[in-house]
């Protein structure tokens, strides 16, 4: 009977003579492998490795019984909490890939940039740019079992700056995204009621502009605002009580608590892994589906519906020569799947080895895509009542970006529809919950890279880490909490996540391609899925993606978004602060490099090929031992 290498049994010191008694797989400095078994040596390098005991395409083992101190260790790794159910982790991906911007930043993106002909480079960068990167991500973190820093040990070490990165952008996302949830709770509790508080002009917060076209008499003019525009700026966000970036103004106590009670659920949600999260994610990423059905539904039978989908689908074919149009396909695409946050690497790493993640990736990456499409009718039908009610055309109505498209305009034909506090709050409900699981997909990122990064530290307190992250993250959305919350959250979303993320993914995908290596990783692919991706992805990884990624982040880079928000323009100085927080995550690859070069003994040329070369072995499991992939 034998001992599988990972064995929890007592070792003791053994020198060389005693490793060869006992079998041991060692590998020298060189990457070569040394295989001793009873005495008998057998010499081979990474490009003969097939000719001494190999038991499967690129890995070889032999059973051992006690490592050697001395020498470099085959990793003692307790066996990687896996997935309960297969139907988790696909429910998790698509909670995270799916999320607030595929119901309000499609459907407008879609309809502004020529309707049904939009669906072409859509589709086009899907194909060559989205999915191909997915795909990526989810092979790496399911082939080398870590999280998105210790994996670049496994990689190219020089490029381990990139996971430090992935956790500065998560946080950033964590310290915005939540407050727009929290915006939701305030509408999803102030929603039970018999009237709804945004349908009439005659509450504390509404002003002599507030024009309710519900009444008689009632015209709107240039400076009107709905009772739906007045509670959403006025009530929630109190945007009329600051000044602007320049003074902020003071902290809402309403939306602290929303926050508070948001983190709370996240934490006892995610504090014991995927475990738990796993679970949480049957509601949290099917729930919105039902939803979207019932008020699909529900547009499509109100008047006027129609009219909102003309509007929706109606191709425009001259927008396909307008490079601008191609660029907002390709960051929509890439966006909405979502790869460079460090989720994907960390979910796929608990699965099983021999996982099918290309299947998983090719149908969660169109679950996303359908759902955007099918969220845009929802939108439109609603849109085309509303024009219908209004006595104007859709494209005036549609003037609403972002969350007031939710919050203003949807909220607003909400109220106006018969039954209007039930629907008001399933909607509600349904983007609380969008919200959550992609919160703990971000929040899991960094929690998955942590700990794998400093398992010594953090491996058996996971809880106490969790705790502590959710605390950092409510500290730092106070500032998305004031008064002026509203113009911080624009500044973040704008430049914190987008070329930063962007950037991320082109080291990511230019270390895989041409440092690692394609052979190499498609090597890797076969080893875990019994068969070699084609032609079509090695061109993608190798070229396509990288050009991809290159063009739209110098599209957002050399045109750089005018901000402005309800009636404040923001001024210049936030550009350069806007550049200067989506600098403070990409700078810690290059801050890297350096600090890896310096540590690295021998000369300069020795560092380089040191530090691009995979510094410790994939530990894979095959029954009852576990071999290193070199």
């Amino acid at each position: 009977e034998t001992e599988p290498l990972t064995s929890k049994k007592d070792v003791s010191d053994c020198n060389e003579e005693d490793c060869k008694e006992n079998g041991l797989l060692v590998r020298d400095p060189k990457s070569a492998l040394r295989l001793v078994e009873d005495g008998n040596k057998a010499h081979l390098s990474q490009g003969n490795k097939g000719e001494a005991a190999q038991i499967s395409n690129g890995y070889s083992g032999v059973q051992s019984s006690a490592p050697c101190k001395g020498q470099q260790q085959l990793m003692e790794l307790e066996d990687r909490e896996t997935w309960s159910k297969k139907i988790d982790f696909l429910l998790s991906v698509i909670g995270y890939a799916v999320d607030l911007g595929n119901v309000w930043r499609f459907p407008y993106i879609c309809y502004q940039n020529g309707g049904g002909a939009f669906l072409i480079p859509y589709t086009i960068m899907a194909i060559f740019g989205g999915i191909p990167l997915f795909y990526m991500e989810l092979a790496l973190g399911q082939y080398h079992r870590n999280g998105c820093i210790s994996i670049w040990r496994k990689i190219c070490p020089i490029f381990k700056g990139i996971g430090f990165a992935i956790c500065i952008i998560d946080l950033y996302v964590a310290s915005y995204y939540n407050t727009i949830m929290a915006w939701a709770f305030y509408y999803l509790v102030s929603s039970f009621t018999a009237e709804l508080p945004w349908t009439s002009c005659t509450n504390a917060w509404n002003t002599g502009n507030c024009t309710d076209l519900g009444r008689a008499n009632a015209s709107w003019a240039p400076h009107s605002a709905s009772p739906a525009e007045e509670f959403y700026t006025r009530q929630v966000l109190q945007v009329h009580r600051s000044n602007g970036l320049d003074n902020l103004g003071g902290i809402s106590w309403q939306l602290t608590l929303c926050l508070f009670l948001i983190f709370t659920i996240v934490y006892f949600s995610i504090w014991k892994g995927v475990k738990t999260s796993g679970k949480v994610v049957w509601v949290t990423a099917t729930f919105p589906y039902i939803i979207l059905f019932i008020l699909l539904v529900r547009g499509a039978t109100l008047p006027g519906a129609w009219k909102g989908v003309i509007y929706y689908l109606k191709p425009d074919w001259q927008k396909l020569l307008a490079t601008e149009v191609w660029v907002d396909a390709a960051a929509q695409i890439f966006f909405s799947l979502g790869p460079g946050f460090g989720v994907l690497l960390a979910y796929a790493s608990y699965n099983k080895f021999h996982n099918n993640c290309y299947k998983d990736a090719l149908v969660t990456s169109t679950m996303n895509c359908m759902t955007s499409f099918v969220s845009g009718f929802v939108m439109f039908t609603v849109l085309g009542y509303m024009a219908e009610m209004r006595n104007e055309d859709v494209s005036e109505v549609a003037k609403d970006t972002g969350p007031s498209l939710l919050f203003i305009t949807y909220a607003e034909a909400i109220a106006n529809m018969p039954a209007s506090t039930f629907f008001a709050i399933i909607f509600f409900l349904m983007l609380l919950t969008l919200g959550l699981d992609s919160t703990f997909a971000g929040l899991e990122g960094v929690i998955t890279g942590v700990l794998d990064e400093f398992p010594h530290v953090w491996s058996k307190c996971r809880e106490l880490f969790v705790l502590g992250l959710t605390i950092v993250c409510f500290l730092g959305s106070l500032a998305t909490l004031t008064f002026g919350g509203a113009y911080v959250v624009k500044l973040f979303e704008e430049y914190a996540t987008g070329p930063a993320v962007l950037t991320v993914v082109f080291l990511e995908a230019v270390a895989v391609a041409w440092f690692y290596g394609i052979t190499q990783f498609c090597n890797d692919l076969k080893e875990m899925l019994g068969f070699a991706p084609g032609w079509f992805w090695r061109v993608c990884w190798a070229a396509i993606s990288p050009i991809f990624l290159l063009f739209v982040t110098c599209s957002f880079l050399s045109n750089p978004p005018e901000l402005r928000l309800f009636d404040y323009r923001y001024p210049y100085w936030t550009t350069v602060v806007g550049y200067c927080i989506g600098t403070s995550s990409i700078i810690c690859i290059p801050i890297y490099m350096v600090y890896r070069l310096i540590i690295t003994p021998g000369t300069l040329k020795e560092r380089i090929l040191k530090s691009i070369t995979p510094e410790t072995a994939t530990e894979i499991p095959f029954g009852d031992i576990r071999m290193n992939a070199v």
